[in-house]
């Protein structure tokens, strides 16, 4: 049987829950959505367009209003600086993967196993990709509306993407095979 205190928290989380229900009927909560409909469209274009810079643009416009506009906390504030510093290292190691001489510097710095993953360097741009994919998967878990969770997906969709294209500029820098997936046994016939 329930005692008082527990009656009463679940009818406060009982209005809550049709307050937040009557936010998203109102004429700002169907804005809102409206616009992250907008920004997933965004989000979208910037991974179809196939260019890791814009996606890392796009990444950091997001992390840095995310800064301005939502960050009510320490833990939050502490969180999004640190994604903003892993973003800048990724960004200027993909001005060195552009670089074949600069990026074989690189490459003998990551030389054990546990530091490469597909034969290439596990780089702070390789290492943001990963850790900035995962925060926004625990960003998911929290209270947020579909509309939230919609744009969060689309970001970590860019990030895998983005990844891809990162891996493969790495591959080049190298001058590891473009068809190394055949070596795995891919497009291989019977």
């Amino acid at each position: 049987m329930p005692d008082a205190l527990e009656k009463k928290l679940s009818a406060a989380l009982v209005r809550e829950g049709a307050a937040v229900a009557g936010i998203g009927r109102s004429a700002p909560g169907k804005a809102a959505r409206a616009s992250r409909t907008h920004v997933e469209k965004q989000l979208n274009d910037a991974r179809r367009k196939g260019d890791l810079s814009c996606i890392l643009r796009v990444e950091e416009i997001v992390l840095r209003n995310e800064l301005e506009r939502y960050a009510n906390s320490r833990a939050m504030r502490t969180s999004l600086e640190t994604s903003l510093a892993e973003h800048a290292a990724a960004t200027r190691m993909l001005d060195r993967v552009h670089d074949p001489a600069a990026y074989r510097e690189v490459d003998a710095n990551f030389s054990l196993p546990r530091n490469r993953t597909g034969g290439v360097p596990r780089d702070e741009a390789r290492q943001f990709f990963r850790s900035h994919a995962a925060r926004l998967l625990n960003q998911d878990k929290s209270r947020l509306d579909e509309s939230e969770k919609r744009v969060l997906d689309k970001r970590r969709l860019n990030m895998r993407h983005a990844e891809k294209l990162y891996a493969a500029l790495q591959e080049r820098a190298l001058g590891i095979e473009a068809d190394r997936g055949q070596d795995r046994g891919m497009g291989r016939g019977s």
